[in-house]
């Protein structure tokens, strides 16, 4: 009984001096942004997803009803968030690429940042297509 209350107690204070001190702590560098774009998600009535440009409203890429099931799942997911925080839909969403060619989606809304890249290539092209599209003049 003393032993357990004393692996308590001493997972306890090294949380705590880990918090307070940084020891064991490891940080992860952002690699050096090179581009960005600004969007907008909405659905169509249709079941696609309309991705406009967020500064000029204008269409960058249809997404097919049925089709893009990686990008339709991130967007749900922090769609969900938004709701959660009491946040607005239609704000836009950050898709940045960094110089090791990794992309992050960030949403300024809520704070929240995906490293693309950890779901592998295939899913991060889907994004790296809107980039692409939205990237136009």
């Amino acid at each position: 009984m003393f032993s357990a209350g004393a692996l308590v107690l001493f997972a306890l204070v090294a949380a705590a001096l880990s918090r307070n001190t940084d020891v064991g702590a490891s940080r992860v560098a952002t690699p050096e942004v090179v581009g960005q774009v600004r969007v907008r998600f909405a659905d169509g009535s249709d079941g696609s997803v309309m991705v406009m440009d967020a500064d000029s409203d204008a269409l960058v890429v249809r997404l097919e009803p049925g089709t893009n099931g990686f990008v339709r799942g991130v967007m749900r997911g922090l769609a969900r968030e938004r709701r959660q925080n009491e946040v607005g839909q239609n704000a836009a969403f950050e898709i940045a690429k960094t110089a090791t060619g990794a992309l992050l989606l960030f949403d300024p809304e809520t704070g929240r940042r995906i490293d693309l890249q950890a779901f592998g290539p295939v899913n991060m092209e889907a994004f790296a297509g809107i980039y692409r599209a939205a990237s136009q003049p």
